[in-house]
C-alpha cells in the first residue's frame, strides 16, 4: 500500500525527519519549542502515521491481521503541555522533595503532563537553579518501579532504548524479546542513534554486545536489524512482492529444511509496506499465514524473533497490546516490559494500542493496569495511559 510508513517500539520518523535527541534535530537541553512556543514535532517520535487499528483487516488467517497504515494525525496520548516554563517546572519538584517527606502526587502531576521534549530538560534547569542532580535527587527520595519508571521517563528516547538494549544483554540471561522488540520497531535513523548513545554510554558497539550474548541465525536477525539499513520508501511493487512470496515459500514450506538466511534477507531489509504486501501474497499463494509458516520451519529464540517482527511489521499497535498483555496476565507482572512500552509508545501510537488492546482482551489497557499495578506507580502509568475508555 504506497502510504508513507510510519514505523512502529519506536517512535514512528519518516525519513528525513530529524527527531530531537537524534541526529540533525535540536539538542535536547537547548531552548526548546514545547515551552511556551508552539508545538514542535515530539522527541524522538514525530508526528508520522501510525497503523490504524480500526480499519477493516485484509488478508488472512492469522493471529494478528496486516493493519495498512493510514495517515491520521498525532496518536499518542502525552503532548507538549502549554506554556510549561522549565525553570517553574524544577521549583516544583524541589518543593516536592524538600523536609520531611515526599509529595509523590507533584511528581506525578507534573512529569505526567510533560512530553519527553519538556522532561528532559528539566535535568539541566534543575542543576542551574540548585547546583544539583535531578536524577540523584528524584531516585533518593523515590522507590520500586515507581521510582525505575520516573527514571526511564526522563531519558531522551535513544538514551533509554540504548539502556534497555544494554540490560537485555548483561547479566544472568539474556530478554530476546527485548531485543527484538526495540529493533524491529524503530526506524533507521532512531537505530543509527541508539547505535552511537549505545558506543558512547557503553564503551562497546551494539553489534559486538549483540554477537558476545547470542549465536546462529538468531544472533544474524538481530545484526541485520540492528545495521538501520531497511528500505523506507513507501512505494510497493507487487510484481516484487509476489516475487518475494515465492522466494519466501521456496525457502520454507517448498523445502526439506529451511533456508533461515533468506527469511532474513527478506524481513530485515525489505521496507514495511512492501512486507505487508509480501504477507498478503504469501497467505494468497500457499494458504497459510507466514507466522504459522515460521513457527512449523524454525524453533527457539530464532522462530520467537521471526514472528515477532512479523507481528510488528503487520500491525504495530497490535503487537504491542499483545507484548503489554503478556506483561500483566498472570501472576507477577513484568514491570520492565510495561514500563518500556508506556514510557515509549506514549508519544507514538498509545491511543492505537489503546484501541487493540480492548478489541483483542476485552478489557481495557486503563483498567488492567489499574488491577495489576498499586501506589503511585500505577497513577503515573494511568497518566501515561491517558483515558479509562
Amino acid at each position: 500500500m504506497p502510504q508513507p510508513e510510519g514505523p512502529g517500539m519506536g517512535y514512528p520518523g519518516q525519513p528525513g525527519q530529524p527527531m530531537a535527541g537524534y541526529p540533525g534535530a535540536p539538542s535536547p537541553n537547548a531552548p526548546m519549542a514545547g515551552y511556551g512556543g508552539a508545538p514542535a514535532p515530539m522527541p524522538g517520535y514525530p508526528k508520522a502515521p501510525s497503523p490504524n487499528p480500526s480499519m477493516p483487516a485484509y488478508g488472512g488467517g492469522g493471529a494478528m491481521p496486516i493493519v495498512p497504515p493510514m495517515n491520521r494525525g498525532f496518536r499518542g496520548t502525552i503532548k507538549d503541555f502549554p506554556g510549561a516554563d522549565p525553570l517553574k517546572d524544577v521549583e516544583v519538584l524541589r518543593k516536592a522533595m524538600k523536609g520531611f517527606g515526599t509529595d509523590e502526587q507533584a511528581i506525578i502531576d507534573l512529569l505526567g503532563s510533560r512530553s519527553n521534549k519538556q522532561r528532559v530538560p528539566l535535568l539541566r534547569s534543575y542543576k542551574t537553579s540548585y547546583g544539583k542532580d535531578l536524577v540523584k535527587d528524584l531516585h533518593s527520595e523515590l522507590s520500586g518501579d515507581f521510582r525505575k519508571l520516573v527514571m526511564a521517563m526522563l531519558k531522551t528516547p535513544a538514551e533509554f532504548d540504548a539502556y534497555e538494549l544494554n540490560s537485555a544483554i548483561k547479566g544472568a540471561g539474556t530478554d530476546e524479546a527485548c531485543l527484538i522488540e526495540i529493533l524491529s520497531s524503530r526506524s533507521n535513523a532512531e537505530i543509527k542513534e541508539i547505535n552511537r548513545i549505545y558506543k558512547q554510554e557503553y564503551k562497546k558497539s551494539l553489534e559486538d554486545a549483540i554477537s558476545g550474548d547470542t549465536s546462529g541465525h538468531f544472533r544474524r536477525l538481530l545484526i541485520s536489524l540492528a545495521q538501520g539499513n531497511r528500505d523506507e520508501r513507501p512505494n510497493v511493487d507487487v510484481s516484487l512482492a509476489k516475487q518475494d512470496a515465492q522466494a519466501l515459500y521456496a525457502a520454507g514450506e517448498n523445502k526439506l529444511g529451511t533456508d533461515e538466511s533468506k527469511f532474513n534477507a527478506i524481513l530485515c531489509a525489505r521496507s514495511k509496506p512492501h512486507l505487508r504486501a509480501v504477507f498478503m501474497e504469501y497467505q494468497q499463494m500457499c494458504g497459510r499465514d507466514i507466522e504459522k509458516s515460521i513457527v512449523r520451519e524454525m524453533s527457539g529464540d530464532l522462530e520467537s524473533g521471526m514472528v515477532a517482527v512479523v507481528k510488528c511489521i503487520k500491525n504495530t499497535p497490535g503487537y504491542f497490546a499483545e507484548r503489554l498483555y503478556k506483561s500483566m496476565k498472570g501472576a507477577g507482572t513484568k514491570d520492565r516490559t510495561l514500563i518500556r512500552i508506556m514510557v515509549t509508545r506514549s508519544e507514538v501510537d498509545l491511543l492505537d494500542i489503546r484501541q487493540e488492546y480492548v478489541r483483542n482482551y476485552g478489557k481495557s489497557l486503563y483498567t488492567h493496569i489499574s488491577g495489576d499495578t498499586s501506589g503511585d506507580y500505577k497513577k503515573l502509568l494511568l497518566k501515561l495511559c491517558g483515558g479509562s475508555d
